[in-house]
């Protein structure tokens, strides 16, 4: 952790008065000592750990996944989360390192310490509440991104039934096509169709988002489903290419994950450094630091507030 230097005080020597009826002699120049570099006082106090120790602050995030997490033209991670997540790190007085990772793998990289947080738009689910302690940064529904056009008419959830859809592997998109995870009571998309008297939609998985709107450019699926700010930047990129299909559906609360160090994270109290993460996003929220972020990346209707 990077803690404010203390100022060197330079001593001055008193100069020697020579004879008063001796030449004077001109005084020698006193060394001046170079100025200790004062580093920015961290606006939130981090208990001493392994993070504070080594200063820097590992970030898993799964890139590509704009506008939330991606790369610049010169390959630099960018986007809304990575910006939350700089913040964070320069306000708990440490360097910021993003790890690229593999979305579901990513929580597994946390707690076997491959990094140290996740920012990487996940959304709060009770399997990952069990995992990892998750706390609440934004809020994102689910889309169907389909071919300019609309080739296949896919005007609402049900469209999709008995249709090809691509999602990323891991993510609530699969668990909402296939009843899966936290849909598994409500039986998701698959049970809506059934319920239609339809066959349930025939879930194309990948292993990156941006595998899952491969799949779309080449015509292997009708839908590629992800979260509604993915899918409205991709249309907005590319809107002689792609549209969305139908409203938002399901707003998830999205959270940073940070490991808790037990076997059951549900009712487990937030690390020191969880705690300290909080503390550096609330003070992000009370001096408008966060909602200018997501106001640049166009996603201010994602904001929330911190209870």
């Amino acid at each position: 952790m990077k803690h404010l230097g203390r100022l060197l005080s330079v001593v001055m020597v008193a100069s020697l008065f020579l004879a008063a009826c001796a030449p004077a002699a001109a005084p020698a120049a006193e060394p001046t000592a170079a100025p200790t570099e004062v580093k920015p006082t961290p606006v939130v106090s981090l208990a001493a750990d392994a993070v504070t120790l080594k200063g820097k602050l590992l970030i898993c995030s799964d890139l590509p996944y704009p506008p939330q997490e991606f790369f610049d033209e010169e390959g630099n991670p960018t986007g809304s989360d990575i910006e939350i997540g700089n913040e964070i790190a320069k306000r708990l007085g440490l360097e910021v390192q993003i790890v690229n990772s593999v979305f579901d793998t990513v929580i597994a990289a946390a707690t076997s310490g491959k990094c140290d947080i996740i920012i990487s738009a996940q959304n709060i689910t009770a399997d990952r509440q069990k995992q990892v302690s998750m706390i609440p940064y934004f809020q994102a529904g689910q889309s169907f991104v389909v071919a300019k056009g609309n080739p296949n008419n896919i005007k609402s959830a049900l469209d999709v039934c008995g249709q090809a859809v691509a999602a990323e592997s891991g993510t609530t998109e699969v668990d909402h096509l296939d009843g899966t995870g936290d849909y598994e009571e409500s039986g998701g998309l698959a049970k809506q169709c059934k319920d239609a008297g339809k066959e349930a939609p025939k879930s194309v998985v990948t292993q990156k988002d941006s595998d899952a709107l491969q799949q779309l450019q080449s015509n292997k699926v009708v839908a590629y489903f992800t979260d509604a700010p993915v899918a409205a930047y991709y249309t907005i990129q590319h809107p002689d290419q792609f549209e969305l299909a139908g409203e938002p559906l399901d707003p998830i609360a999205e959270g940073i994950s940070v490991p808790c160090g037990a076997e059951d994270c549900t009712n487990a109290p937030l690390s020191p450094l969880g705690e300290a993460v909080k503390a550096a996003l609330k003070s992000m929220m009370d001096d408008g630091t966060y909602g200018k972020i997501l106001e640049k990346w166009n996603l201010s209707s994602a904001a929330i507030e911190m209870k």
